[in-house]
């Protein structure tokens, strides 16, 4: 091989490699996600480590996706608090995942209808901010609060380890597609 081929067998290498190295360091659109809600969004019995946003945006990670999700949550809080804090969805939230509060509500007195009604509210208010509204599918999964199901702390109220990484896998699928 002469001089002149090995150079331009090593300039072709070189420029392959640049070109596979270029086209798979594509970074990835982070997934914006907001977790807005209650105790039950901040872990209360459990710890924020072992909520469902903590292991929601851990398994986004290990699927490979460049995941960020940031919790405001209030024990004791009401679907009308939640409502007012959605001012706080940061700018590029692509997703919020919100829980209502709707157990405090029932606690204080307020009726189905009326949490529907701020419910509703809610998912406009996120819908404004540009992002995709889903509501934290505890009772879908878990059962009724203060029913003494078996996914509930000792309170009836808060959710377990288990039923907080429940809620955190069923919503992988949801958060990748509203991301998308």
């Amino acid at each position: 091989m002469s001089v002149i081929s090995a150079r331009a067998a090593r300039l072709w290498v070189a420029v392959a490699l640049s070109v596979a190295v270029c086209s798979g360091s594509v970074e990835a659109k982070t997934i914006k996600v907001f977790a807005l809600g209650a105790s039950n969004t901040n872990g209360k019995g459990v710890g924020s480590d072992q909520a469902w946003p903590a292991q929601l945006e851990r398994i986004l990670r290990a699927k490979g996706h460049d995941a960020r999700v940031t919790v405001n949550a209030l024990n004791g809080d009401t679907s009308e608090g939640v409502l007012r804090r959605t001012s706080s969805i940061p700018a590029g939230t692509q997703v919020v995942v919100f829980d209502t509060g709707g157990d405090n509500d029932h606690l204080r007195g307020r009726s189905d209808n009326d949490i529907n009604a701020t419910r509703a509210r809610i998912v406009s208010a996120i819908r404004a901010h540009g992002a995709v509204a889903i509501q934290a599918p505890y009772q879908k999964l878990i059962g009724p609060m203060r029913s003494g199901g078996a996914g509930y702390q000792a309170d009836g109220h808060h959710l377990t380890p288990t039923s907080h990484a429940r809620v955190a896998a069923y919503l992988v699928p949801k958060v990748i597609a509203a991301a998308k």
